[in-house]
């Protein structure tokens, strides 16, 4: 019988050795470039970190008053047993699922209704497999979302086809739409059935989701903080009524 080498462990392909990726770490002035690079990377370091930090105080200047309204807005929602409806694709995916978790689990105050709409790996490969990729979230929001809910899409560009449907959809189920995107607002700023837009004034995508991360963050920070006055509000009144009633 022949075929026995079927059975013959395989060679696999050696790796490339580091020196070859990286020749400029391995030659023998690589001492003097290490020190050129460590300073580019030091001085990129700072760079990033100043870009981000002046936008960021430059958003939250700008949308000041647009957060608390969005904020206030929420809080009502969920007041009246509003759920939190969370979307986004690719590193938006991750933020939706972030956005999610903080209003869900967040690190002090009572836990709020959320989902990820990108969390379930079946139901997002049996839509784009017999559907279409441009309707994973809107399918979704038909079958668990109501017109009291809250609609969370994110975007960096602002123009993700399965985004900009989804909050489409939202918004003519009377759902609160709330978007995030980069640049200028891209296809969201057109909806005539979103909102709330948050935009990033930025071109780079790195900028746009550190900046988009401070924003929800914002958002939840002043959520929370109302729904716990509100929580104090009714406490009082109810004890106000407790001792009326025991002077009677």
């Amino acid at each position: 019988m022949s075929g026995g080498n079927d059975d013959a462990p395989q060679s696999r392909p050696s790796r490339q050795p580091l020196s070859g990726l990286y020749p400029f770490l391995y030659s023998d002035s690589a001492g003097d470039i290490d020190a050129g690079i460590m300073a580019e990377v030091r001085r990129s370091t700072a760079e990033k970190a100043r870009e981000i930090t002046e936008l960021r105080r430059g958003l939250l200047a700008e949308y000041r008053d647009d957060l608390a309204r969005c904020a206030l807005a929420m809080v009502d929602r969920f007041l009246a047993g509003a759920r939190l409806l969370t979307f986004g694709n690719g590193g938006s995916s991750t933020d939706a699922v972030d956005v999610a978790t903080t209003f869900l689990h967040p690190p002090r105050g009572e836990p709020l209704p959320a989902l990820s709409l990108t969390g379930d790996v079946a139901v997002l490969t049996a839509l784009s497999n017999d559907v279409g990729f441009e309707v994973v979230f809107s399918r979704q929001i038909a079958a668990f979302g109501t017109g009291s809910d809250i609609a969370f899409g994110l975007s960096t560009s602002g123009g993700s086809e399965n985004v900009v449907r989804a909050l489409e959809y939202a918004g003519r189920l009377g759902m609160l739409t709330i978007g995030l995107a980069g640049y200028k607002g891209g296809r969201l700023g057109e909806l005539d059935t979103l909102d709330h837009l948050f935009a990033v004034p930025s071109a780079s995508v790195h900028r746009i989701q550190e900046a988009q991360t401070t924003l929800y963050h914002v958002l939840w920070e002043l959520v929370s903080r109302s729904l716990h006055v509100h929580s104090l509000s009714g406490e009082s009144a109810a004890a106000s009524s407790d001792a009326q009633g025991g002077t009677q």
